[in-house]
């Protein structure tokens, strides 16, 4: 879970960097799109392409979750049914139209996590050593918290927010890029950038922003995991939620840490000094969440 948000993040920094400079490109070879040379009009398009990179990224989830994480779709008759039964049953239960793909992937690290493009186009998946170090109720509360993502349809909340500050971020690289442009020009408006200076320029303010937005997304990803945890209480029972999250304090160790680049595809994740970009609260300030003690993010 955590390994998987992180990763998204990441991919659609590098995604709205990479239209950026698609953008300027054109430009430059005379294909001038309509934006306008004013401030709304830059900021429109930017919306727009902010918001495409954003979806980009969410259609792709499902499809990646599943060639990085090596996963193994399970069926009703086949490895793994009990599995699958089970997550059908809280769909169901959750309200869900059409019941997601489920599957297993090989790994000693206790996660799971659910990811796709829609609620009806979705996809949980547990690792193996969830699986083996975890009571059946354990389990159903992590399976809950996936289906309650779900439910809650987080994956699409997820992505607009992160295109409004896809917007802003491409807005502000370029703005910022037009006064450095303008200050290096002489009293004639001779000099300047140029346009592949500009482009580099663009493409290092994008990442730049791209990563101060980080922390807000990530804020929002936190508050989902209470509102998750909230939604798997009320399909499996409070209790089994938090023997759940007792069980992944026991267990933290065994989260693998090692690929920084997928730290948010993890269902838990070590106490970090930098809080402000973990997608995910600290498991105490979840337990103590579901037992009436003030949530805070």
């Amino acid at each position: 879970m955590f390994k998987h948000a992180f990763f998204l993040l990441l991919m659609n920094v590098l995604i709205i960097a990479t239209l950026g400079i698609t953008l300027t490109v054109l430009r430059q070879f005379g294909i001038n799109l309509p934006i306008g040379n004013n401030h709304m009009g830059l900021f429109i398009f930017c919306l727009f392409w902010g918001m495409g990179g954003s979806f980009v990224n969410l259609m792709m989830s499902k499809w990646m979750a599943k060639k990085m994480m090596g996963v193994e779709i399970l069926t009703t008759n086949g490895r793994g049914s009990q599995l699958v039964q089970k997550v059908h049953q809280y769909a169901r239960k959750a309200g869900l139209e059409k019941m997601p793909e489920v599957g297993i992937y090989e790994s000693p690290e206790v996660n799971a996590f659910a990811t796709g493009p829609s609620r009806n186009n979705s996809l949980v998946a547990v690792s193996t050593g969830l699986l083996s170090r975890m009571s059946d109720d354990e389990v159903d509360g992590v399976i809950a918290h996936e289906v309650a993502h779900i439910a809650n349809g987080d994956m699409v909340t997820m992505t607009l927010i992160q295109g409004v500050m896809n917007a802003f971020v491409m807005f502000a690289a370029r703005i910022v890029a037009g006064i450095i442009n303008n200050a290096m020009k002489d009293e004639d408006g001779r000099g300047g950038l140029g346009w592949v200076a500009h482009m580099g320029v663009v493409f290092v303010l994008d990442i730049l922003f791209g990563l101060l937005a980080m922390p807000v997304v990530a804020g929002f990803s936190r508050w989902r995991e209470y509102r998750a945890d909230s939604g798997g209480s009320r399909l499996a029972g409070k209790e089994k939620m938090i023997a759940a999250l007792e069980s992944l304090k026991s267990t933290i160790d065994r989260v693998d840490t090692s690929q920084k680049s997928f730290a948010s595809m993890k269902i838990s994740n070590k106490k970090s000094i930098s809080e402000l970009f973990s997608t995910h609260p600290s498991l105490d300030k979840r337990i103590k969440a579901l037992r009436g003690g003030p949530a805070i993010s």
